[in-house]
């Protein structure tokens, strides 16, 4: 397949995978665990010894998602959190860590518990302040990790500006941009070393895969030492999750289009709703870096945003509950669309006790918005 067409083509088609064996135009599963050699022990395909580190599935996934990322390299993991630890691990004792505040919770959880066993420094920041970022990288950083946009504020850092913040200290920049998806946006074409995504949301879609993927721009000795770490701690995803995975990004550039429409359409209906204190989505022109999202997004601005119901607790409680439409379930991406109250599940972050987190699907807009109307009451 030629690479130089369109990302709605190229994962339409599944970057040309194909079912070489059968003639099928789906790729085939190949579950294998282990591969035969020859009888001069040599091995039938090079590129296969063992499922920990070789799998056809993986790399056929993988190729989908470099491209998409116009990425030197892309490595899939068991899931998003196991993707960001790879991105640590390589860190030595005593290094210094640049933290984005204010991201999902399991993230900042696990890095907190990371840098304090192995005697790293972690300073956390505002990174949608970038003169912040860059003061605080100025005494030397190993590594700068954002999350753009943000969840559940849905701030938008700078990632050029953030890049050059890490690099100019001795470090390097990960971001995180699983709500934006590699439809709308390319954080390694803006500077950064390494873009990371749950691939359990928007990439698979469906809610019914476990995943995360690291790209990166440069193939350099973090890089091998992330990819070392992966096969020999048989950190991988498994053939059957792949394929699944696959199956899914093929309509993900039609997902990402219908879910960045539905949310912005439900972001203007919700500013100016009486009950309604505010709602957080980068694509309304009253968000604070609607300019700088809109320079670093293209066609759109995702399906993930957070409503501030007006009143306390039990209000935004009461109006989750009212819903029939939107599910009641944690996570984002999917092609249903959710609810959650985050306070619920994280008070102890100060979230405020009325915001309500969406993840927008792919359903009428019509429908998503009748149902927000009677859960408000209004």
């Amino acid at each position: 397949m030629e690479h130089d067409v369109k990302p709605a083509t190229w994962v339409a088609h599944a970057g040309g995978a194909k079912d070489q064996s059968s003639g099928g135009v789906v790729p085939a599963i190949q579950p294998a665990t282990t591969f035969y050699r020859d009888s001069d022990y040599g091995l039938h395909n090079p590129d296969n010894i063992y499922l920990r580190p070789h799998s056809e599935n993986l790399r056929q996934a993988e190729a989908v998602i470099q491209k998409l990322e116009g990425a030197a390299e892309t490595l899939l993991f068991p899931s998003g959190m196991a993707a960001i630890a790879a991105a640590f691990r390589w860190l030595p004792n005593g290094a210094r860590v640049v933290l984005q505040d204010g991201i999902y919770w399991g993230t900042t959880k696990w890095i907190q518990a990371f840098c304090q066993r192995r005697g790293i420094t972690l300073l956390t920041v505002d990174a949608s302040d970038t003169e912040a970022l860059a003061a605080i990288c100025q005494d030397g950083v190993d590594l700068v990790f954002v999350e753009t946009p943000s969840n559940p504020w849905l701030k938008i850092a700078d990632i050029a500006k953030a890049a050059e913040a890490a690099h100019t200290n001795g470090g390097i920049l990960v971001v995180d941009a699983t709500a934006a998806t590699p439809i709308l946006s390319k954080p390694l074409a803006l500077g950064a070393d390494i873009v990371m995504h749950s691939a359990t949301k928007a990439l698979n879609g469906h809610s019914d895969v476990l995943g995360g993927v690291l790209s990166c721009r440069e193939q350099g000795e973090i890089w091998e030492a992330i990819r070392t770490d992966r096969a020999d701690s048989g950190a991988m995803l498994g053939p059957f999750e792949a394929w699944l995975l696959m199956r899914g990004m093929r309509t993900l550039a039609l997902r990402v289009e219908r879910m960045s429409e539905n949310a912005q359409a439900l972001a203007t209906y919700f500013a100016d709703h009486p009950a309604v204190e505010d709602v957080l989505y980068p694509g309304l022109p009253t968000h604070p870096a609607h300019a700088l999202a809109k320079s670093q997004m293209t066609g759109g601005f995702g399906g993930l945003m957070s409503v501030l119901v007006k009143g306390d607790m039990q209000n935004a409680l009461a109006v989750a509950g009212r819903l029939n439409l939107f599910v009641r379930a944690t996570s984002l991406g999917g092609v249903e669309s959710l609810v959650e109250h985050r306070y619920s599940v994280e008070s102890h972050t100060g979230l405020p006790q009325n915001l309500l987190r969406l993840s927008v699907g792919i359903e009428d807009v019509q429908d998503l918005i009748d149902d927000f109307a009677q859960a408000l009451g209004q």
